[in-house]
Formats: C-alpha cells, sequence, structure tokens
C-alpha cells in the first residue's frame, strides 16, 4: 500500500531544507520534529496513491474528506482501533496538505459551481485539527505514534498550514525563469 521514495531521494533533500526552513526562520519555530513530519508528507504524497491509499469498503479510493471520516466512523471488526487510528492521522495529512498547498482548490470548493461536492461543507482546518488530535490520544497504544507530535500538530494546525504556504512560495519562485536565469549567474 503506497509507495516509498528512498531515504536519499533528492525530493527528501528539497522538501527538508524548504520546509525547516520556512518553519525555523519564517515562523520561528524551529521544531525538527514537526518540520521533518511535514517535509515527509510532502515526500509521500508526490505519489497520488499515498495521498488517496485509505480505500473504502468496496476498495475505492477515499477521495474526499467526507469519505475519509465515513471510513472512520464504520470500524466494525477487530482492527478497528488501528483503522480509526490509521484513517484520522490520514485525514490530519491530507486536510494539512490540502489547506497548505492548495488553498485555491479549497476556496473553489466553497462556490457555488461545486455545491454537489461531497466536501463543499467540510471546514478542513477543523476538521485537520481534530483528527490529528484523536491520533494523539490513541498514540498510547501504538508503538509508532508519537502523541506529543500528533498533540503539536493539533495544537498548532493554523500555523502548520502557514509553513505550508511559505514551502508552495518557494517552489513557485524555483520554477520561475526569471529565477532560474539569475541563480545560473551567480553560480557559474
Amino acid at each position: 500500500m503506497g509507495t516509498a521514495v528512498p531515504p536519499q531521494h533528492p525530493l527528501r533533500q528539497l522538501f527538508g531544507a524548504l520546509t525547516e526552513r520556512s518553519f525555523t526562520e519564517r515562523l520561528g519555530w524551529p521544531d525538527s520534529n514537526v518540520a521533518g513530519y511535514v517535509s515527509n508528507l510532502l515526500v509521500d504524497f508526490t505519489h497520488t496513491d499515498n495521498l488517496y491509499k485509505i480505500r473504502t469498503s468496496q476498495d475505492q479510493p477515499a477521495d474526499t474528506v467526507v469519505d475519509l471520516l465515513f471510513e472512520s466512523e464504520v470500524m466494525l471488526d477487530a482492527q478497528s482501533f488501528e483503522r480509526e487510528r490509521e484513517v484520522h492521522r490520514h485525514i490530519g495529512d491530507f486536510t494539512l496538505f490540502m489547506a497548505g498547498l492548495f488553498p485555491e482548490y479549497l476556496r473553489r470548493l466553497k462556490t457555488a459551481g461545486l455545491i454537489y461536492h461531497k466536501d463543499f461543507l467540510v471546514d478542513y482546518m477543523k476538521t485537520g485539527k481534530r483528527s490529528y488530535g484523536i491520533v494523539a490520544e490513541f498514540g498510547d497504544h501504538g508503538a509508532e505514534i508519537d502523541p506529543p507530535l500528533f498533540r503539536k500538530l493539533s495544537d498548532n494546525f493554523e500555523l502548520c498550514v502557514t509553513g505550508l504556504g511559505f514551502v508552495r512560495s518557494d517552489l513557485e519562485r524555483m520554477s520561475d525563469p526569471g529565477y532560474q536565469r539569475v541563480k545560473g549567474l551567480l553560480l557559474n
């Protein structure tokens, strides 16, 4: 399930540097655990199969927050605790990613033209905060889950979204042809 990007891949280095800079210098929040988590999230979500890794009971990708919330509630078997935590973590990740990197998508969801979109009434900020909070509460029962990290992500969700906005700005600037020309002149 999902596609892994190797640890030494240049994308990890790029997103790591941009995220660290955004969170430390621009936000004044030098928390390497949070910056590392957000950086890894960016890398993981470069593959859409990771972005839509949660499957419905009909084995379809859950591609809306409404579908993800539904999946978090329909836990019927003995593994329901693990599944619920996994789905809530993904809801937090998905909403953070979309709100931070694609705010225009969220604005477009609220327009009359998309009133029939399942996420029309979903508040991504509140939903992401809540889901990370649930993961933090569940964290005491799972070896790999770091409750303090998810508590920080929940308590500072808006700040994380802002940090991702700075990363997006840096990526846009880096792809600008004028920036590339100046960079070439300065480095040659």
